[in-house]
């Protein structure tokens, strides 16, 4: 078994755990041994840490098969120790090494059977945002363009309602990518452009290198339209 597909077991066992612990706990007396408890989760939750602060270094390093790996092996253990936001940031690290990696499937099945039911689960608005921007990206790589663009909406939706104006700005180019690879230029030029001004209203410039660089795909994509 390769350490991908042993990642993808992990996830599948740790999901199952969520419902399972939750039941359990609803049926079970509080324990009378309470400090063995809080040292049981606390070791899980330094296990969780240990694999996620080796899984980021060899993420870096460009070692992505271990990285996969050691983030399915730290969502194990901080969904083991109910720190259920941890686990959903565990998670969305293991698609985006995914992502990476251009292993569409695998990352969309984590965020999508996993990491969004999570975070729906314990209320995280910002969790939820997350995933959908996440969901869109992948989409959008994987030439999925229909579920892109709903994906980048919802998460304009969410950013919104949460008075997030960086994530609204980040789902409006989104939406403008997807319309350039949909040939749609002039409601993607009116997207960056909006985009644009959205920025300079929040007095950030972090943006720009990305709305440059999604602004100079229309010429080039017009100009090959032309030709043809």
């Amino acid at each position: 078994m390769n350490k991908s597909w042993l990642a993808l077991v992990l996830l599948l066992v740790s999901n199952r755990m969520i419902a399972q612990t939750s039941h359990m706990l609803s049926l079970q007396e509080p324990p009378l041994g309470g400090a063995i408890t809080i040292s049981s989760s606390s070791l899980e939750e330094n296990e969780g840490n240990t694999y996620f602060a080796e899984a980021e270094k060899n993420e870096k390093k460009g070692d992505y098969d271990e990285a996969v790996t050691l983030f399915g092996k730290a969502a194990f253990e901080y969904n083991s120790a109910r720190q259920f936001s941890r686990y959903g940031t565990a998670l969305m690290r293991l698609s985006n090494v995914h992502y990476l990696q251009s292993h569409y499937t695998e990352a969309e099945q984590v965020v999508l059977n996993v990491a969004l039911k999570t975070y729906s689960k314990i209320g995280s608005k910002t969790g939820q945002m997350e995933s959908y921007s996440q969901l869109g990206k992948i989409y959008l790589a994987s030439n999925k363009l229909t579920q892109s663009m709903w994906f980048y909406t919802q998460q304009g939706i969410l950013a919104k309602q949460i008075g997030n104006n960086n994530a609204f700005i980040e789902s409006v180019i989104g939406l403008a990518s997807v319309k350039i690879k949909k040939k749609e230029y002039i409601m993607a030029s009116r997207d960056i452009n909006r985009a644009e001004l959205l920025a300079r209203a929040a007095n950030t410039n972090q943006f720009n290198g990305k709305i440059k660089e999604v602004r100079s795909l229309i010429p080039t994509k017009t100009a090959a339209k032309k030709k043809a």
